[in-house]
């Protein structure tokens, strides 16, 4: 009697884990538009049908990136605001400063779509925008980690200004094609964010 081959699970976590790493390459290597169910699938080695069994269309696979990207970004700002606890707030407002525009810089891909409505609406995905409120709250915690409870609310909005434009001039902007080394990046990164941070803190100038 012959055996019949297994048919494979196409609802596997792995495989949901191999699409999302294939459509965060593609972003990386050949930007949105070329980012489509067909390619993602080609890219993760399956089916054209299998990543409907876990994402319904595009956009959903871009919803799920961005509640990943959001979540990394949210742990990397919990560790610098937990580490400021016990460092000076010039020391803090850098280590916060790295970790957002550090993010933006190591994940690029992801980066794109986080704030791009048009793109990914997170009114349609509920936990996208949890994780992003998730984000936010680290943000301003580190606000009153520097200023006090007495903080101006917006000044949390100057902070995110500051980082999130530095972030958007390395990856896509004139600072990226001025510094196009990652040592490069990450050394103007902290001179940048240094420099910010002593502004805020109305500290003299570096000599």
């Amino acid at each position: 009697m012959t055996r019949r081959a297994p048919t494979p699970d196409h609802s596997t976590p792995d495989l949901r884990q191999r699409i999302l790493s294939a459509a965060e390459a593609l972003l990386e290597s050949d930007g949105l538009a070329a980012l489509s169910m067909r390619e993602v699938a080609r890219r993760s080695g399956v089916t054209h049908q299998a990543p409907y069994h876990h994402f319904q269309d595009r956009e959903s696979i871009l919803a799920a990136l961005v509640s990943l990207g959001f979540d990394e970004l949210t742990r990397r700002l919990a560790r610098a605001n937990q580490r400021s606890v016990h460092a000076d707030g010039f020391a803090a407002l850098v280590e916060s400063g790295q970790a957002y525009v550090g993010f933006a810089i190591d994940r690029p891909g992801i980066f794109r779509i986080m704030f791009r409505p048009e793109h990914c609406d997170l009114s349609r995905f509920p936990a996208a925008r949890d994780a992003g409120a998730r984000a936010h709250l680290e943000l301003e915690r580190m606000v009153v980690l520097q200023h006090g409870e007495a903080a101006d609310p917006g000044l949390a909005d100057v902070y995110w200004a500051q980082v999130h434009g530095l972030a958007c001039l390395i990856v896509d902007g004139p600072l990226g094609l001025q510094y196009p080394g990652l040592a490069e990046r990450q050394r103007f990164m902290r001179q940048s964010l240094s420099h910010f941070a002593r502004r805020m803190l109305g500290m003299p100038a570096a000599p």
